[in-house]
């Protein structure tokens, strides 16, 4: 938690007066992304598993469509930089980044042209199917997995589970960027996404939902709620979207077939 976090002096003023304490905050790094020698993108982003959120980022923008293409990462997490040497990339990096941006997980989340990355999906073909009371029961594991959220409330979570449990778990300031870290740790780890789970903190908007169906996820839940965007784009590609989960209350969004019902 030491890497992510930083405590400082705070004056806390209340109705009778002021005292002074420390607190502990989120830190936020700036970390640029070079591919094949091009700087393509600097997010704005938690300071830790730089690799994982590079190599996610790429594979969510369409820019490595696999395992294979990656030949070397280099992370230098002193000067928040990090080099992605990978085979074929250079020709459709030159086609969709005309320029450098600088982006934060809070705002666009660095996603360069979401129409063309719909357009570019298949549809999620998947059978499988999880209970009401299993959803319900993740998203309660999911909210005490965070340490760095417990202590700061200043990240985003996401994770990767099955249906009886988490698998892979990762946080980071920005929605955007915690969920291209549990990607990016799934490619270079070989950890299959088909057929699994993804829970996120955050709202699941266009972006979020087109990273999912990238990977082949069948199902995406929440405790926040979806866009219309999101929703829409979770029923054309085949994505069962659960949002607002309280407790075993829940609202679900597109292809409820994936949740069986409770026959009572």
């Amino acid at each position: 938690m030491d890497n992510n976090t930083e405590r400082l002096a705070v004056l806390k003023l209340t109705e009778t007066g002021g005292s002074s304490f420390e607190d502990v905050v989120a830190k936020e790094s700036p970390l640029t992304i070079i591919l094949n020698n091009r700087e393509l993108v600097t997010l704005l982003c938690s300071p830790a598993n730089s690799r994982y959120l590079a190599v996610g980022f790429l594979f969510s923008e369409g820019l490595l469509k696999s395992k294979n293409e990656v030949k070397k990462v280099t992370v230098d997490d002193l000067r928040g930089m990090v080099w992605v040497e990978a085979e074929r990339s250079e020709e459709v990096a030159s086609n969709v980044l005309p320029e450098k941006i600088t982006a934060s997980g809070f705002a666009k989340g660095g996603s360069f042209d979401s129409a063309a990355a719909a357009q570019a999906l298949r549809k999620v073909a998947s059978t499988t199917e999880v209970s009401a009371p299993e959803v319900s029961a993740l998203v309660n594991k999911f909210q005490h997995h965070s340490q760095v959220y417990r202590a700061t409330r200043g990240v985003h979570s996401a994770a990767l589970c099955d249906k009886r449990d988490i698998l892979v778990f990762n946080e980071d300031i920005g929605r955007h960027n915690a969920i291209d870290k549990i990607f990016g740790q799934c490619i270079l780890n070989d950890l299959a996404t088909d057929d699994r789970i993804i829970i996120t903190s955050g709202r699941i908007s266009s972006e979020i939902l087109l990273k999912v169906a990238r990977r082949n996820v069948p199902l995406i839940i929440s405790k926040s709620v979806p866009t219309n965007l999101g929703v829409r784009l979770a029923d054309e590609f085949g994505v069962t979207l659960v949002g607002f989960v309280r407790g075993e209350r829940m609202n679900v969004y597109t292809h409820a077939e994936r949740i069986a019902k409770n026959e009572k």
